[in-house]
């Protein structure tokens, strides 16, 4: 049954007019919506009371065909051309004459500047509260880039200012240049592919993302939160040179390095070469001179240690002391003498009394040592008469020898 259905089998197809008139349906359903975007086409046909409007997302590759009354434009109260930002307030169409959408617009308005630096301003807090403009992410510039990536407009300014500039200050630079439009509805897509295409190269050290100044509504495409985001994702340093001083898109928040100008950008990234050699030549006269002080001072320093008595007359010293060292000894060797005398003396005097007090000596002044001696066992000095009984033999000792005897009793005499 669902095969017997139009459209549904190869047998029973739509003709061209039952699909248009079918989609025709389902678009007019939609109902009239707001849309903003930027203008990047607007055509005037003479002897047409239409307008015929190409209207872009500077955010992505997509657009949408607008028509609207001649008066729309021609009357609007800010001049409309190609890059303005717009509201529109449209019912989508299809014409099925020729099978192509559009939106019909009854209502244009202008973004106005406070609209788009409010816009930009809640951009900034956004980007703000996600890290993006943290400082801790910035990646180093190189002191001396080899191959300079440079994305700008074609033939501008701020193209021949940077080559001429870098190249001035190192002839040796190298330029990877990527022209793409710098404002307007295209910008933004070319400038991220461009992008892509030089971070993708490992050639190139650093990023140079220039233009010169603008209105507010020129700089927007590099207030883009697309662009933005594909800057923080870089892995090759970025530098934002956007505008003038007083210039200040959103991407020189995202950069790595944000410079005033063009040149700016030219001098902060590539070194002078005079500059450079001047410095050197500086440096190594200072090196030199640092080494010369250094060796003098350190000549000061041994001269003064060669010159101390101890290094100047090492033997000084010993001959200072060999002098005490002799009287010492002599000092010594008297001393000793005087108390090997004083002791010999007094041995003297001690064996004079040693001999004087002992048995010898008083044997020799007639006296004799009896001693009683038993028949066995050892001979004891007689202390007793009770010890030689009569009979008892006995051995006298006088100071030339000893003689025997035999004691015949106590003296009654005694």
């Amino acid at each position: 049954m669902g095969n017997d259905s139009p459209g549904r089998s190869p047998e029973n197809p739509f003709p061209v007019r039952g699909v248009a008139i079918r989609v025709a349906g389902w678009i007019d359903k939609l109902g009239a919506v707001w849309v903003e975007g930027q203008i990047a086409q607007l055509t005037l046909r003479p002897n047409s009371n239409t307008a015929f409007i190409t209207l872009r997302d500077p955010a992505a590759d997509m657009s949408l065909s607008l028509t609207c009354p001649r008066d729309l434009v021609t009357d609007a109260p800010v001049k409309m051309t190609d890059g303005t930002q717009v509201i529109v307030y449209g019912k989508p169409s299809f014409y099925t004459g020729r099978g192509t959408f559009s939106l019909r617009v009854s209502e244009i308005r202008a973004v106005g500047i406070g609209e788009l630096l409010a816009r930009i301003e809640r951009l900034r807090r956004l980007l703000d509260a996600e890290g993006l403009f943290d400082p801790r992410l910035k990646r180093p510039i190189p002191f001396l880039p080899g191959t300079i990536g440079l994305i700008t407009g074609r033939a501008s300014a701020a193209e021949h200012d940077i080559v001429a500039v870098a190249s001035g200050r190192w002839p040796a630079v190298r330029f990877a240049v990527r022209n793409t439009v710098v404002q307007g509805p295209n910008a933004v897509p070319q400038i991220v592919e461009a992008l892509r295409a030089l971070d993708s190269n490992p050639d190139v050290d650093v990023i140079v993302l220039a233009r010169g100044g603008g209105s507010v509504e020129d700089l927007l495409p590099f207030s883009d939160e697309t662009l933005c985001r594909e800057i923080a994702r870089c892995t090759t340093p970025v530098v934002s040179a956007i505008g003038h001083e007083p210039d200040n898109p959103l991407c020189d928040l995202v950069a790595d390095l944000r410079a005033a100008t063009p040149t700016d950008a030219a001098k902060r990234i590539v070194p002078d070469t005079a500059a450079e050699q001047a410095l050197v030549a500086d440096l190594r006269r200072r090196s030199a001179r640092a080494l010369r002080n250094w060796v003098n001072r350190e000549q000061h320093v041994v001269s003064q240690l060669r010159s101390r008595p101890v290094l100047a007359r090492p033997l000084e010293a010993i001959e200072a002391r060999s002098g005490e060292i002799d009287r010492a000894r002599t000092a010594a060797r008297r001393d000793i003498k005087r108390l090997v005398a004083a002791e010999s003396d007094r041995i003297g005097h001690l064996s004079a009394r040693l001999t004087t007090l002992g048995p010898a000596a008083t044997l020799a002044r007639g006296y004799a040592v009896v001693q009683s001696v038993p028949p066995s066992g050892p001979a004891r000095v007689l202390r007793s008469v009770a010890d030689a009984p009569a009979g008892a033999r006995l051995r006298v000792r006088v100071s030339d020898g000893a003689v025997t005897a035999i004691s015949e009793g106590v003296d009654e005499a005694y």
